[in-house]
């Protein structure tokens, strides 16, 4: 009965989250519920983002029942503040069973209040009134945008589970030592030497100071200890989290396994590219918000066009061909309570046709790469799809504007960028001892070792329990760009450029609360393969 009522709902082109569907199947009827809920839908007047994702709240409304049935907690006023409701993991994450149990996710739904509709704002874009005479060798490797789709149930959190553990296997046996592996289920009881791929489950320390990891895989679960006598196994076993993927050599007997080894998929150093061309980066420029640096910003776009700075600077914003805005370019509706009171644009329309202004009048031969984050219109669970036409209309009307998922991968003349806002940066200082905000280039680096943008599933960060994993690191990239933390920073790490691009906002009241000093007005280029850093404030 399920898949007949979520098959309804997506033929009519309706995502229902989570808590819409629990009203749904708690109905006393619920495919007739369901038919009638479809029809009042589609004959009400929804455009189609509306639709994505209905809410339990939309329902109420829809049906005028402001409770189907007590007990069931549908409040909204999460809204407020949103974050990722825990979700309910299976007793085996890689279980290929037909569990039919329901499960609550994070998918969906767009974070912005509903704004009032505006007219189209008749900006003039000097970017749409100069011919452009350059070639771009601009290519979208990976974008989620229209490949996203899931019910919440548990059959969607098993598959998105086995997607990972598939895509890290495959990276890990192309290490020497995991060519050959062996299943848990396969163990045998004479065996003393186990080469496995494995799934962590639960990590846990003994009175002794040892570590207990129980793993998984698609066949069973096992325990094993990472003792700290073998110091250097012990601080790599520290970097464990919950949900990662990894390949242990360790020693049986009996019933006792001790681990020898501990291999993370990892990056191999790769080669550099030549390129004779430069890439701008930016995030969090939060446009709209009472703490947006607009003088700061409107220098960035004087030196972007060539009209601001000394000689050497304005040669290297000739040389400009890319720029990417990894999130957060407005400050978004609703995000956070009281963010009314911090606005300077409360529209979250208008808040794209500020920055369709500002982006419009960037000269013409450049390419902009647009991804949303946790502030845009767009869905909070990641990967989320690119930042809707709906909302951000005037940015559409760009021309050679590309709007992107988070995560991404381009290739831009053949270099090869992975960007990502950074949501999950907000978990992994608390997970891994020794790394913070303010040193956010060894967040990426872990990131990049573990071959995962958000390893950790049904805490901090919102993930969709999508039926395949995007937010995997199938290919290694050339450059690495993140954001959202605010802080700037860059290193280089087996020959990838790891970019944090700051932001164009002052300290926040949050930020001051967490004692976080953001670096505003800070921008990295890569300038013909050299990290360059330009500052435009004093």
């Amino acid at each position: 009965m399920t898949k007949n009522i979520l098959l309804k709902f997506a033929k009519k082109g309706i995502n229902l989250s989570p808590d819409a569907y629990l009203k749904v199947m708690k109905s006393d009827n619920p495919i007739n519920f369901a038919s009638d809920l479809i029809v009042k839908l589609k004959s009400s007047d929804f455009k189609p983002v509306d639709l994505i994702s209905v809410s339990g709240k939309t329902i109420d409304e829809i049906t005028g029942n402001e409770t189907l049935q007590s007990g069931d907690d549908t409040s909204e006023s999460k809204k407020e503040s949103p974050k990722k409701e825990d979700a309910i993991k299976p007793k085996s994450k890689l279980d290929t069973s037909k569990d039919k149990e329901k499960t609550s996710s994070s998918e969906g739904i767009i974070k912005m209040e509903d704004s009032e509709k505006i007219e189209d704002a008749n900006v003039e874009f000097k970017r749409n009134q100069e011919k452009i005479n350059v070639e771009y060798d601009f290519e979208v490797i990976q974008d989620s945008s229209n490949k996203s789709y899931t019910s919440g149930e548990i059959g969607d959190l098993i598959a998105y589970f086995q997607s990972r553990y598939e895509k890290l296997s495959k990276i890990l046996k192309q290490r020497p030592d995991l060519k050959m592996t062996t299943k848990v289920a396969d163990i045998e009881d004479g065996q003393t030497t186990l080469n496995l791929i494995l799934m962590v489950k639960e990590i846990r320390s003994t009175k002794n100071g040892h570590r207990f990891v129980e793993f998984e895989d698609d066949t069973g679960s096992i325990s094993i200890l990472f003792s700290n006598k073998n110091e250097e196994l012990f601080a790599e076993a520290e970097k464990l989290v919950k949900d990662e993927v990894v390949g242990v050599i360790a020693n049986k007997d009996n019933d006792f396994v001790i681990a020898n080894q501990l291999i993370y998929p990892g990056v191999s150093r790769i080669q550099e590219k030549e390129m004779d061309f430069g890439i701008v980066f930016l995030s969090d420029v939060h446009i709209g918000s009472l703490t947006f640096l607009e003088d700061a910003f409107q220098k960035f776009i004087d030196w972007i066009n060539c009209e601001y700075g000394n000689e050497e600077q304005r040669k290297i914003a000739e040389d400009i061909k890319y720029l990417i805005i990894a999130g957060d370019i407005v400050d978004g509706i609703g995000v956070y309570p009281n963010q009314d009171k911090e606005l300077s644009i409360k529209d979250i329309r208008q808040q794209y046709d500020e920055a369709a202004r500002f982006l419009g009048n960037i000269r013409s031969d450049i390419k902009i790469i647009i991804t949303p984050g946790n502030h845009d219109a767009s869905r909070l669970a990641e990967p989320q799809p690119a930042v809707p036409e709906e909302y951000a209309k005037s940015l559409y009307k760009l021309n050679n504007v590309e709007f992107v998922s988070n995560p991404a991968v381009v290739s831009l003349d053949g270099i090869n960028v992975l960007i990502y806002h950074g949501e999950s940066f907000n978990e992994l200082p608390m997970a891994i001892k020794g790394l913070s905000y303010e040193k956010n280039e060894l967040m990426m680096e872990e990131l990049l070792r573990k071959r995962h943008l958000a390893p950790i599933y049904g805490e901090r960060t919102p993930l969709a329990s999508e039926l395949e994993d995007y937010l995997v690191i199938e290919h290694v990239p050339d450059i690495f760009h993140t954001g959202h933390i605010h802080i700037n920073s860059y290193k280089k790490f087996n020959g990838i450029h790891m970019i944090n691009s700051g932001t164009f906002q002052t300290q926040t009241d949050y930020q001051k609360i967490k004692n976080i000093e953001p670096t505003p007005a800070q921008v990295p280029v890569i300038h013909k393969g050299q990290y360059k850093l330009f500052r435009f404030i004093d």
